[in-house]
């Protein structure tokens, strides 16, 4: 009866690495009552002794009454029996379910249908796993079933699974694995079993004495659990990708013409989310200016995420064919500036079949089958990949005037789409013309959106925000008022919208970090950002996302979006000055229209950008070793903590006559105390450990004359014995003075009959701490067992009954 029980526990353990899925603990506590429901079940069946086939029958069968008792409850026949009502309210539940959690990049809400659909799916496996250990008989093969649970976190998310939960979830089917061990060896029979004497007596006998087999078990599980937790910590590690290539997130290589496109907005997260900040490219360019480099771009919001239409490239739009489509909106007459980008993409980066660009491309030289989408100029592949590839970019960059915006005509010849937008919530387009108010213009309006965003809606930047749906932007724009560069790109290209100025969101990466001669881009600088379109100039970024330390650090804001130097408002008290010099265009900052601006957390200016130095190889692999020594050391930094507290209480003195008899005995207690025990560590330490039958005085006389003390430490470790033995034995122990001197004697005697790697030993790995170590682990072993010695009943109950 026992291993129905401890696979639920299992179960529960496993289905604990889930949690990174939701946001909420709704499904924690719907699977945990789905697993009692299970285990209850095996129980049962268990005591009736009911046939191995009716086991999870009956377990299936307590999972539909929970289910059903949870979710659907009102509308079954005394809150717990399905009806057809219920049934079907269950089925759409779950079809409902299935559906959102598709929809959704994690963490997904913790609805009801997404909770019901997990808590489901937990029962599910838990009735599989009782069915292999309890039925079958193959604790072994209860790994599948709950290593399918432990992949579905792996295969979602590009965050790595938290250690804490992996443990857990290690220990459930470890512990698994031993209570089915135990049981297997309680029915080896009695013959050859160590018995209790009082067993014996009374005529009864024990189960088989287990404790050995168990306690290799523990060892070797909770071993290969460390192994697991620690090695991946010291060894490089991989970016994290979902497994199979499918999932949220997911991505691969496209095949047959085609080409895979991955959730760019769910992808985002994740990389500014990752661990290790790792290199994507790097680039150089002919002004030597960082600039944002495009990937998607994102034109379609149906009220859940933004998508982009399909890419259309014909052969025609080849980049080895000549110069790409001319950018859409740009007008001839519109100045512009050329400029020649080289850039190299990492071996390591995730397949990827787009290119990062500076928009608006003109030409591009890259080997392979690359081509261009005529209305986002967008660059893709459908056989090749991006990894490693070096390729060249000639891009005409518009430099426009903030009276050409101005002039811009109010009805763009640009597609509808760009400024089409679902049902949105009426305190969406309020807020939106709010912020616009008294704008004369749609430039004038597109800046005054930007400003809203960095500087005047007390927004932050977090990455603790979730969703991109309606809910979660109203929530953004209304509430919290909190996000990432997801959150801000998308509400202002949906503010944009619901203005009249075409929108979209572009996916890519920010300029990155100068580092020597090359701009350097790397995971924590993907980023989101809006694009608007204003006709004869075409598609132009802004920022709306904070940056500096407190925001997305290389996140910086074109020139031409930011307010016109007249509509700042510098002091009037100060006649010096001027509105060249106002916060929007500080002192210093450059004014060239082709440079981008760097922001600090409300939006202004922070200065030009210094390269960072990276820190060396021979650096990273230095601290790798001091890491390791220090781990180590751990043992020695233990001992010697030890004999410090050992050595203060050696050197107790005697205040005076005033000195309470109480107080004294309690000194010369834990003086003869600290020093016996003292003694004891460093004989464990050379290798000289003392015999348990030895008294005190046999112990000294057997070291004198063993290692031919001299005269000096002959008396030392008397003196020591001495003491203790008074102390144990004596009615009065009489006058024993602080031993502090006499124990350094003897352990300088020691050390001196001891050889040098002994010595050596002893100090670094002192075998007094190890065993010490050892003890406490094999506590904490113990502790397991007197949890799975737990009984409900006595086994004369159970025979009884």
């Amino acid at each position: 009866m026992r291993l129905p029980i401890w696979s639920g526990v299992a179960t529960l353990a496993v289905s604990l690495t889930l949690y990174p899925l939701f946001d909420g603990g709704a499904w924690l506590w719907g699977s945990l009552g789905a697993v009692l429901a299970v285990t209850v079940a095996g129980v049962v069946s268990s005591r009736l002794t009911l046939p191995g086939w009716t086991a999870p029958l009956l377990g299936l069968v307590a999972l539909g009454l929970y289910l059903t008792a949870v979710y659907t409850g009102e509308k079954a026949w005394g809150l717990l029996v399905p009806t057809k009502e219920s049934a079907g309210a269950l089925l759409d539940l779950l079809f409902t379910g299935f559906a959102d959690i598709q929809r959704f990049a994690a963490p997904v809400p913790d609805d009801p249908p997404i909770a019901m659909l997990t808590t489901a799916g937990v029962g599910l496996i838990a009735v599989v796993v009782d069915l292999f250990v309890t039925r079958l008989r193959r604790a072994a093969l209860a790994g599948l079933p709950l290593l399918a649970l432990f992949t579905v976190p792996a295969a979602v998310l590009t965050d790595p699974i938290g250690w804490p939960a992996f443990i857990l979830g290690a220990l459930g089917f470890t512990s698994l694995l031993i209570a089915d061990g135990r049981e297997r060896v309680g029915h080896w029979g009695r013959a050859v079993l160590v018995r209790r004497s009082r067993a014996t007596e009374s005529g009864t006998h024990e189960s088989p004495d287990t404790r050995g087999l168990r306690l290799s078990g523990k060892r070797i599980g909770f071993t290969a659990i460390a192994l697991a937790v620690v090695l991946p910590a010291l060894l490089p590690t991989l970016e994290p990708d979902p497994l199979f290539g499918f999932g949220v997130g997911g991505s691969g290589k496209g095949k047959g013409g085609t080409i895979s496109v991955p959730d760019p907005v769910a992808d985002l997260k994740g990389r500014l989310q990752l661990p290790e900040n790792k290199t994507v490219l790097s680039y150089t360019s002919s002004d030597d200016t960082p600039r944002y480099l495009r990937i998607y771009a994102l034109d379609v919001f149906d009220g859940e995420r933004w998508t982009m239409n399909t890419t259309k490239g014909r052969p025609e739009n080849r980049v080895d064919q000549g110069p790409l489509p001319p950018p859409p909106g740009l007008a001839p007459s519109t100045k512009t500036s050329r400029v020649e980008t080289d850039i190299q993409i990492s071996d390591d980066v995730d397949p990827l079949e787009f290119l990062p660009l500076p928009y608006p491309p003109q030409l591009v030289r890259a080997e392979g089958d690359w081509r261009a989408d005529v209305d986002s100029l967008m660059v893709f592949s459908s056989g090749d990949l991006a990894s490693g590839l070096q390729y060249q970019v000639v891009s005409t960059e518009p430099q426009p005037t903030a009276d050409q915006l101005d002039a811009s005509s109010e009805r763009p010849s640009v597609d509808p789409r760009y400024v089409q937008l679902p049902d949105l919530p009426a305190q969406i387009r309020q807020l939106a013309t709010k912020v616009v108010e008294d704008s004369t213009t749609k430039y004038e309006a597109a800046v005054k959106l930007q400003q809203f965003f960095t500087r005047t809606g007390g927004f932050t930047y977090s990455l603790e925000t979730q969703g991109h749906n309606t809910e979660a932007l109203s929530d953004f724009l209304i509430q919290s008022r909190a996000g990432y560069c997801e959150q801000f790109a998308s509400a202002m290209a949906v503010l944009a919208r619901s203005i009249g100025i075409p929108a979209r969101v572009a996916i890519g990466y920010t300029g990155g970090t100068k580092i020597d001669s090359r701009w350097e881009v790397r995971t924590h600088d993907s980023h989101a950002w809006p694009e608007l379109y204003f006709e004869g100039v075409g598609w132009l970024a802004f920022e709306p996302t904070p940056a500096g330390s407190a925001g997305q650090g290389t996140a910086r804001v074109p020139d031409y979006s930011l307010p016109r130097p007249a509509e700042s408002t510098p002091s009037t008290d100060d006649p010096s000055t001027s509105p060249a010099e106002s916060s929007d265009t500080p002192s210093g900052a450059p004014n060239s229209r082709d440079r981008l601006r760097e922001l600090d957390p409300e939006g202004v200016y922070s200065g030009p950008i210094t390269p960072v130095e990276t820190t060396p190889l021979w650096v990273k692999i230095g601290f790798g070793v001091v890491a390791l020594l220090l781990l180590l050391l751990v043992p020695a930094m233990i001992r010697l903590v030890i004999r410090n507290r050992r050595v203060r209480a050696l050197s107790w003195k005697i205040s005076g006559p005033s000195d309470e008899v109480t107080a004294r005995a309690e000194k010369v207690d834990r003086s003869v105390a600290a020093a016996w025990a003292e003694l004891d560590d460093v004989l464990c330490d050379y290798g000289m450990a003392r015999v348990p039958s030895e008294t005190p005085r046999s112990l000294a006389r057997r070291l004198t004359e063993q290692h031919e003390f001299g005269a000096e430490a002959a008396a030392a470790i008397a003196a020591i014995a001495s003491a203790v033995e008074r102390l144990l034995f004596a009615r009065d122990p009489g006058t024993i003075q602080p031993l502090k001197r006499e124990l350094r004697i003897v352990r300088r005697a020691l050390a001196a009959t001891a050889s040098r790697g002994r010595r050596i030993r002893a100090t670094l790995l002192p075998p007094s701490t190890l065993l010490r170590m050892r003890g406490m682990g094999e506590r904490v072993l113990d502790g397991f067992d007197r949890l799975e010695n737990i009984r409900l009943w006595s086994r004369a109950a159970r025979r009884n009954a």
